[in-house]
């Protein structure tokens, strides 16, 4: 493969141009050859961002040229695959990850809830910029994954566990002026599945909240709760269920949505907006004490959502 190289000298007296330098090729995650010579992958949005940095060194009374470089063997290539190596930085997550996970039991739910969000934002900052994934990544990730269960297990005991099943197919014409019923005071998937369901599968439906998942009748439509009709299977989460049984997967950006959601109920693969719709959810969620209200609020915000992925992916 190819990369782009960014060559800057600087004056010896531009340190302010020099730090502004330092910081975009840090930002962009770029590894250094060796000083003043930067590389990342080649790819047309990297050589648009490099050439921003070429002109940030000629502001600061530098130069800066951009080219594309290849290894001359396979020996090479892999010498420069190996400078972008996130290792050590994935290592010093992972160390405050296992911190985290000793100390869980003396810290109340939401203290825990903090102390993991900046660890999750560090987890994205790095896997945007890790151009090579590979298992330090992937075991930092599963720790991760591990953390967050262990605290959802806590401060919700009731969360659904997932179930291996094949999802079959069903007709939404059969599913209408139906009773659906989930766990009161719902979050993220809770919310985002009964905002599918009224958009998408039953506008007529009447939405639930149980105080227990004992509490739902026979004869109305569970969802995200243990022994619901619609939970969580294999890797799917709730939202993600509903899509695949009425057929809507194929919709692009109800399943750039479904990511969202996944990211924000059970982790794994990153999404650059999903921590700011997260805080905007859980101001929703702090204002509003009634959940049928919360609801009607939320809708607005997945709607706004899908609105935006929509005119992404005409």
């Amino acid at each position: 493969m190819s990369f782009i190289a960014l060559f800057v000298s600087l004056p010896t007296k531009a340190s302010t141009g020099r730090m502004r330098v330092w910081r975009s090729v840090k930002a962009l995650g770029c590894a250094t050859l060796r000083d003043g010579v930067y590389l990342l992958p080649d790819s047309a949005d990297s050589a648009t961002a490099l050439d921003e940095v070429a002109a940030q060194s000629v502001e600061a009374g530098g130069s800066g040229e951009v080219y594309r470089l290849s290894g001359c063997d396979e020996a090479q290539e892999a010498a420069l695959r190996a400078l972008f190596d996130r290792g050590e930085e994935y290592a010093g997550i992972v160390e405050e990850i296992k911190g985290l996970g000793r100390s869980l039991a003396s810290l109340d739910g939401a203290a825990a809830a903090r102390k993991l969000q900046p660890l999750v934002r560090r987890f994205e900052q790095v896997a945007r910029i890790d151009f090579f994934p590979g298992e330090a990544q992937r075991q930092t990730l599963s720790l991760l994954d591990d953390l967050r269960d262990a605290l959802t297990r806590r401060l919700s005991p009731d969360e659904p566990t997932p179930r291996q099943a094949d999802i079959p197919r069903l007709e939404r014409a059969d599913y209408r002026g139906r009773v659906w019923a989930t766990r009161a005071r719902p979050w993220v998937d809770r919310l985002a599945s009964a905002w599918l369901i009224r958009r998408f599968i039953d506008p007529k439906a009447r939405i639930v909240w149980l105080t227990s998942p004992a509490d739902c009748k026979a004869d109305w439509l569970g969802f995200d709760f243990d022994g619901a009709t619609f939970s969580h299977v294999g890797t799917k989460v709730t939202f993600e269920t509903l899509l695949a049984s009425f057929g809507l997967e194929d919709d692009r950006a109800l399943t750039r949505l479904g990511e969202v959601v996944h990211c924000l109920d059970v982790g794994g693969l990153p999404v650059p907006e999903a921590p700011g719709i997260e805080q905007l959810l859980a101001g929703l969620r702090a204002s509003e004490s009634d959940d049928d209200a919360l609801l009607v609020r939320a809708c607005e915000v997945f709607d706004w959502l899908l609105k935006s992925y929509e005119e992404k992916t005409t």
